[in-house]
Formats: C-alpha cells, structure tokens, sequence
C-alpha cells in the first residue's frame, strides 16, 4: 500500500515531467510559427517572381511547393498546439492534488450551495462549506457530477441495503487503481465546468422543437422517391429526345422551389438547435467515449458503461447532420442537392428519425456522465487517503456500529483514536470538560458512518457497521428574521427528531447538550424527559452533555443507558488525553480557566 508521501511524491514527479514537457511543446510552437511565417512569404516570393517572368515554370512548382509545405506546418502547428492544452490539462489535475496534500481544498468547490440548516445530519457533520467533507472529495468537472455527489453525501442515494453499499464500494476501489483513466476524466474540466442544467434546458429546447412530422412518414417518403425516379426518368428520356430537355429542367426547377419552400422553416429551426446542442453537448461526447472504452469490470462500473452504449453512434449521427447542414451554406450544393434527390427532404427526415431514436436516450446518458462524475471524486478521495480503511458491513436489522481506532478524517493520522460500541436501542450519555473531545468524538462517529455508507474508506483500524438512518442535533441555531429563538429552534429540531425516527425505526441518533436555550434545572429535567420518551423507540443514540446528573440515568435504565467520559488531568497545567473511557468525567476546566484568566 502506497503512504501518503508516496501520492504526494508521483504527483510532485508527474507534474514536473508534464510541464518539462509543456515547455518543450512550447519551444516547438514558435519554430512552427517561423515555419509557417517563412514557407508563406516564399510562397509570396515565387508567386512574385513568377509573375515578373524568368523560369515561370520553375517558380511556379516552387510556389506550390512552398504552399504545400506552409499546409504541413500548419497541420503540425494545430496538432502541437492541442498536446499544448492537453499536456497542461493534465498537469493542472495533478498540481491540485498537490494542493490537496498540503491542506489547501481551494482549487475545489466546496458546496456550500447544498447545505441545508434542515437537514438531518449535513450541518452537524460538516459535509458542505469550506474544508468540509465535500470540499476535501469533490473532483467533479460536471454540475451533474457534483449534485450527485452531494446527494450522496446527503444519503438521498444510500439506498436500503448492504448490497448496494458494497456494490458502490467495490466499483469505486475499482476506479481508485485507475488513476490514468481519472486524471484524462478530470483533465476535460481544466477551462470549464460543464454546466448539466445547460444541457438539460437545451434537450428540452429540442423536445419541445415544432417541426413537422410528415417528413418522417411513409407517405412522404413514398412521394419522395417517386419524385426523384420520375425526374430519373424523365432526365434519361431528354437525353434520347432532345425536345423534353425544357421538361426535365423545368421538373428540376420547381422540384428545387417546392423542397427547399416546404423544408425550410423546419430547418432553420433545426439549425438553430442542433447548432446550440452540439455545443453544449461537445464535452460530454468526448467523457462519454472516455467511459465506454474503459474497459472497467466491477458491476456498477460494468452497468454505466451499458448505459451509454449506442451515444457513441448517436452524437456521430447528430455530427453528420450538423455537417450536412453546414454543407447548405454553399449554394451550389443546396441547388444541386435539392434538385437531384431532394436532399433538405431527407435531412428534414434525419433528424426526425435521430430525434425519436435517441433524444430520449441523451438525458440519460448525461445522468450516467454525472454518476461517473462523482464516482471519479470518490475514487480521487480514497486513492488519496491510503491510511483509510474498508467498513464491514453487517447485513442485520438492528443498528450496529463497532469502531477500533476510530477518528476524525479531518484530522489526520496523528489524531488521537478511540474504540467505541454502539449497541442497537442503547444510549450513551458522554460527559466531558470544555474541549477535551466531545463533540469531535461525536462527529467522528458521523461523518465516518457517511463515508462507509457511501462506499468510501473509513478512518479507523477497523469498523464494522449495518444498515440505518442517522440523525443528528448539535449545531441548533436561533432564526431571528422569523421569529423563532433558540430555546424554540431546539424545541423544533427535537420534534423534527422524534418525527424521523417514528418513520425511521433503525436509526442513530448523535446529540450534542440537549436544550441549551434554558437555565440548569429546566434542562435537566427536560433532557431527561425527552431521553425517557426516545428510549422507548427502536433506536440508539450517542449524547455529549456538561450536565453530569443526566449520567443518573444510567442507574435507572442500567440495560439502556451507559456513561462514558472524555477525562482531563489537572495540575499546574490541564491535560488533555483525548481518550474515551467508562464513567462519569471527575474534572471540569472552567474554574480553573477562568482563575488563571483573572489571575488568581
């Protein structure tokens, strides 16, 4: 297994061989730009020449010559110019790798657009906003991508079985050795993020497109080719009766007016928005072609490449239209195209046909192209995180959550771990001085939950979990512009609580000082009522408190409430151990704070 020294030194080499590369590429750049500077002013020159007199033959040749070796250069001078961006598109991916290693999330969007102050867990855990779970994951170069993402960190996509949890794990290990495959994916995100909402509008543009249908039916295309093998014949016989030639190119003149008359307005319209989707639509062929060549094997891999099969043929068809379309601008063409077989007909008719055999298609192929998306970020995250390690999944209908050298992935290896077991319908009540580790414990145990539930390593020894929901309050805020205080937000969030785990019997439920809005008593005696009510549901809960006489509780409910402590050691200095233990915390730091503070 490769250490995280290990990541950061290949990225360090391979952006260093790519730029050495880019600037190599670069020097090569301006010698074409001579070159095509010097064969074009040859060109000039023999042209010159050759009309001033002399070896006119000679100088001539020359000049075509040159003029072929100025077509040469050129060629090589586009083609360079595409390694160019192609080479810096993928130093970029891994520079910010390297920003990545250093703690600098920056260079990655952080989500702050998903969070939710409502949702269930998102706020408490810090899944969305700068240095969050997202912002450390998030690779994706697609809108799509990245609310995919989102929704799964949200547990919108968990689904409801270990199945698919393993499934979803095994495809991202899968993409993690891939790391070829994942920087070209990544790499196409290097100008710009591809807008998916775009794509989606400009789909609907299409659907909604008024185009007639008659060229589509078989009645029309009946008319059609009768039409062109009338005019067949009717060619043939001029040529054997020189007095139908006026007929034949009469045929031809008002078949060009009646075609071009009855397709026109459909293909302006078609123009118009083939023209825009091809745009659009230009990143994502080049992502798809990406995923369908893979060659990936695990199943969910193997199910995505089946979800694109037959795009490949169909962008190539809406190219090919797009060409033909182009192709209308030279009048020549569209005259002798439109006289001879009727051509703006049978475009009219390809694109009928290309709409109703793939537009439906396309929105799925640009939800598939998401998915990857978001998968290519987590398997980012996991190649990047080797200390971490695969959950197990216990397939029961009970909460389990068995934890060895749990910690916080926010904090790195060097972080204190802990062992800790949750048993299903149990509770445990934490208590704990100021900053000696409650909360982060806490939120250990969460977000490291929504990491195994969405395939991604997890950061401890060992942990082994099931199937369930999870619920969190720690982060309650008052809202003053409507009215609610903090006291009443509390009050809301518990019942939002109480509803979700009524609906949702195997949940955990992470609590951080229940009814901090009220004075000591009040808290006390409310804390306990609502641990009394929720303890007769089906679900477990973890719960930090100051309050050391909610711990009581564990005397009278021995077999559903249990203490444990985050202890700290006072001397001339406070200790603090980070550690988790049995029992009820003995040392509080305020007072001596606060008597250090006022000098006493």
């Amino acid at each position: 297994m490769s250490t995280k020294q290990e990541i950061t030194n290949f990225y360090e080499r391979q952006s260093e061989t790519l730029g050495e590369k880019a600037r190599k590429l670069y020097n090569r750049n301006r010698a074409f730009v001579a070159g095509e500077l010097l064969s074009f002013l040859a060109v000039v020159g023999c042209i010159a020449l050759y009309a001033t007199g002399g070896e006119r033959l000679a100088w001539l040749v020359a000049a075509v010559a040159m003029l072929a070796v100025y077509l040469v250069v050129r060629w090589l001078d586009v083609r360079n110019s595409n390694e160019i961006e192609e080479t810096e598109a993928l130093k970029d991916v891994y520079d910010k790798e390297l920003l990545y290693h250093k703690g600098d999330f920056s260079a990655f969007a952080d989500g702050s657009d998903y969070a939710d102050p409502q949702h269930d867990f998102a706020l408490d855990l810090d899944i969305f906003g700068v240095g969050s779970l997202f912002n450390r994951i998030n690779r994706t170069i697609t809108s799509g991508g990245s609310d995919v993402l989102a929704a799964l960190l949200k547990g919108e996509r968990w689904g409801g079985s270990g199945e698919e949890l393993l499934r979803r794990r095994e495809a991202i290990a899968e993409l993690s050795g891939r790391e070829q495959l994942r920087t070209e994916f990544l790499s196409h995100g290097h100008k710009t993020r591809i807008d998916t909402a775009e794509i989606v509008r400009a789909l609907k543009t299409v659907k909604e497109a008024r185009i007639s249908q008659f060229a589509a039916s078989k009645v029309a295309l009946t008319l059609a080719l009768l039409a062109i093998a009338a005019f067949a014949v009717l060619v043939v016989a001029a040529l054997l009766r020189p007095e139908l030639r006026s007929l034949a190119g009469l045929w031809a003149i008002v078949q060009f007016f009646v075609v071009f008359m009855l397709c026109q307005k459909s293909l302006r319209t078609i123009n118009k928005i083939v023209s825009k989707i091809h745009k659009q639509l230009k990143s994502y062929i080049s992502l798809i072609r990406l995923l369908a060549s893979s060659g990936l094997e695990a199943t969910d891999n193997r199910n995505l490449i089946a979800d694109v099969d037959g795009a490949s043929q169909a962008f190539d068809e809406l190219r090919s239209i797009l060409d033909a379309l182009d192709r209308r601008g030279n009048f020549l063409y569209l005259l002798f195209s439109d006289m001879l077989c009727l051509g703006d007909f049978f475009l009219v008719r390809r694109f009928l046909r290309w709409q109703s055999r793939y537009m439906i298609g396309i929105e799925h192929w640009v939800e598939t192209v998401s998915r990857f998306d978001a998968r290519v970020s987590m398997a980012t995250f996991r190649y990047n995180e080797p200390y971490a390690t695969d959950a197990e999944v216990a397939d029961v209908e009970a909460v389990v959550y068995t934890a060895r050298g749990l910690y916080h992935p926010f904090l790195g290896e060097k972080a204190v771990k802990n062992d800790f077991d949750i048993v299903d319908k149990n509770y445990y009540i934490i208590t704990g001085a100021n900053m000696a580790g409650k909360s982060t414990f806490l939120r250990s145990v969460g977000i490291n939950y929504v990491l195994a539930r969405c395939g991604l390593p997890v950061f401890a020894e060992s942990l082994k979990v099931s199937v369930f929901s999870l619920f969190s309050s720690m982060r309650t805020t008052d809202d003053l512009t409507h009215g609610i205080s903090y006291f009443n937000a509390e009050l809301l969030r518990l019942d939002q609580l109480l509803h979700h785990v009524k609906q949702s019997p195997r949940t955990l439920i992470i609590l951080d000082e229940i009814l901090k809005g009220t004075n000591s008593l009040d808290k006390l005696n409310g804390s306990r009522l609502f641990l009394e009510t929720v303890a007769k549901l089906p679900v477990a809960g973890v719960v930090a408190t100051h309050d050391l006489e909610l711990s009581k509780m564990a005397e009278q409910m021995p077999d559903r409430f249990h203490n444990f402590c985050f202890e700290i050691r006072l001397s001339d200095d406070i200790t603090y151990t980070y550690k988790i233990s049995s029992g009820v915390a003995k040392n509080q730091n305020a007072t001596f704070l606060l008597k250090r503070l006022i000098g006493e």
